[in-house]
């Protein structure tokens, strides 16, 4: 039950001007169409991010919105509120002071709830607004710790799992509980290494691999005769890299969890390694304001693929979250006047009113193939995965000349060096300077816990000297860090964002493209015609408090 009336947020959020009038009206259709919240129908097209709509309910109804994600929830005050009691109410307490019970509900007008918790724990109950994800999150919060977890299941069930031929129960659940701990910690990524001596799970936290837990190596081999099994692959082959995917639901509070799970098995001199990379629905809950597009970055982007021709491309290494940013965009113009298709390897979200081609090489079902097969069904909007060989640039290139938009993405350095990059490739430069809209290069950098984020002065002097320059020489700089707390694992830093340049297509480029200026000059020429690189956009980021020079530098040093 939602906690407002949908004509309510509605009118809340026409006034901000921060979702296209036109866009809210539908959405609000659908909403009384379906019988849903229309903050739900808000979040499923990423027009604002949770954070924002939560902020703006909890405005509406007079109740304080509170981000669980960023609170540190101490297990003594969780437990005030019995786990079923949570569960079945979708209740959490967070904090417990002088001034009473603070508690977070997605329905505050539940007053039964808090009347009943008044008199259970004789205190004061300070109610707030939290979306229904966030509630379901931090429900996991009554599950043990991994360590602890694994510590149980090995303790009762290791020996088995050694002496037993059929030792599958065990296995399951030391399976299970891996993906169960990778989904609850947001990891993208779950290594499972073979060692001399044991097995390390390693899980892909904000880009960067921790070691989780260390499980006897005697297991090995059956975790990855399981892994194999749930993704259909061959048990007997031992010395072939194989590929495949798993389907595997995940219980988040009263909800299924869908996760598509990328699997890669590939020998090694100690034993076979694991790595799957998990893909669920709420990975790609981001609207472009969401993943770090600064709002002159932000109407670059939106004027180009509001054309109903052209290019636009998003460049940069793997994991840059390059395909993040085509499905917020290709979210943002999808609706059933337009006939989008797409061809992937692999589709890795499924988009509902899109229709999504697999490249399957067995089939030889290749990128430009199935390019090929798409500009004959009449699309409006394609969105080509990668383009990876000439043949798919030059019927990407034609395709976006012809009266399509055409969004797709390239292993480039930065910007400009796109157009060389398509050059080498075969495509004709005039064509590059008629066809590209847009180039948006991008990186990701870990943003700083806001939990444990503290301020420090750093002497000027100190500062690298690839980025004195944009700071003021005075003695001393403000920068902030994370210090390290149980929200971030003691890393000082949650979640990612982006660090951009946005290379806007003008005459001046065009002509200078088609003279094969060199990139040194196209460079030049986009900074002049207003593009901020990546380092500037970063740097940015880290005086307003959201990152670090050290995760800039990271990613944009080569």
């Amino acid at each position: 039950m939602a906690a407002y009336k949908n004509v309510d947020l509605f009118s809340a959020i026409n006034e901000l001007h921060i979702v296209d009038e036109k866009i809210l009206k539908s959405c609000l259709s659908v909403s009384d169409n379906c019988n849903l919240p229309l903050g739900e129908i808000i979040l499923s097209k990423d027009l604002l991010s949770e954070d924002n709509l939560g902020k703006i309910i909890g405005d509406l109804i007079s109740v304080p919105y509170v981000n669980l994600t960023e609170v540190n929830i101490l297990s003594e005050v969780l437990h005030l509120i019995p786990k079923k009691v949570a569960q079945v109410q979708q209740i959490i307490a967070f904090k417990n002071d002088e001034k009473g019970l603070h508690v977070a509900t997605s329905d505050p007008s539940n007053t039964q709830i808090i009347e009943f918790l008044s008199k259970k724990t004789g205190k004061s109950i300070i109610k707030y607004f939290s979306s229904q994800s966030q509630i379901n999150k931090a429900l996991n919060l009554y599950s043990q710790s991994i360590t602890k977890a694994f510590d149980e299941i090995i303790a009762k069930n290791v020996q088995e799992a050694k002496g037993d031929k059929n030792a599958e129960p065990p296995i399951i659940k030391i399976v299970d509980t891996i993906l169960k701990y990778a989904y609850e910690n947001n990891a993208s990524d779950v290594h499972v290494e073979p060692l001399e001596e044991s097995t390390l799970v390693r899980f892909r936290l904000d880009g960067i691999l921790h070691d989780i837990v260390k499980l006897p190596h005697e297991l090995d081999s059956q975790i990855v005769t399981r892994v194999k099994v749930m993704a259909n692959l061959r048990t007997d082959e031992h010395q072939e890299a194989q590929d495949g995917k798993i389907n595997f639901q995940i219980q988040n509070g009263n909800q299924n969890e869908h996760l598509d799970i990328r699997i890669s098995v590939a020998p090694t001199t100690k034993g076979e390694k694991i790595v799957m990379r998990l893909l669920s629905e709420r990975t790609r809950h981001f609207s472009l304001s969401d993943l770090g597009f600064v709002d002159e970055d932000l109407k670059k982007v939106e004027d180009a693929y509001h054309l109903p021709h052209g290019m636009i491309l998003a460049t940069g290494p793997t994991g840059s979250g390059k395909t993040t940013t085509l499905y917020a965009i290709l979210k943002l113009i999808n609706t059933r006047k337009v006939n989008i298709m797409t061809i992937e390897d692999p589709v890795e979200y499924q988009v509902e009113n899109v229709n999504q081609i697999q490249v399957n090489i067995k089939t030889d079902l290749t990128f430009a193939r199935g390019l090929r097969s798409i500009v004959r069904q009449d699309p409006d909007v394609i969105l080509v995965g990668e383009i990876r060989d000439e043949e798919t640039a030059d019927i990407s290139v034609n395709s976006a000349m012809t009266g399509h938009l055409v969004l797709s993405s390239l292993h480039t350095n930065d910007a400009v060096t796109t157009f060389p990059r398509l050059i080498d490739m075969g495509v004709e430069p005039y064509l590059i300077a008629t066809t590209v809209n847009v180039v948006i290069a991008q990186r990701l950098v870990r943003k700083i816990c806001n939990k444990c984020r503290v301020t420090i002065d750093v002497p000027y002097d100190k500062l690298d000297k690839q980025i004195q320059k944009y700071f003021g020489k005075s003695s001393k700089q403000l920068l902030y860090h994370g210090k390290g707390c149980d929200i971030c694992h003691k890393t000082g830093y949650v979640g990612r964002i982006g660090i951009y340049e946005i290379l806007l297509m003008n005459e001046e480029l065009s002509q200078a493209i088609v003279d094969k200026k060199n990139s040194y000059d196209l460079r030049k020429i986009s900074i002049k015609s207003g593009m901020r690189t990546m380092l500037e956009d970063g740097i940015e980021k880290v005086k307003q408090g959201i990152t670090t020079i050290e995760e800039i530098l990271r990613v944009t040093k080569e």
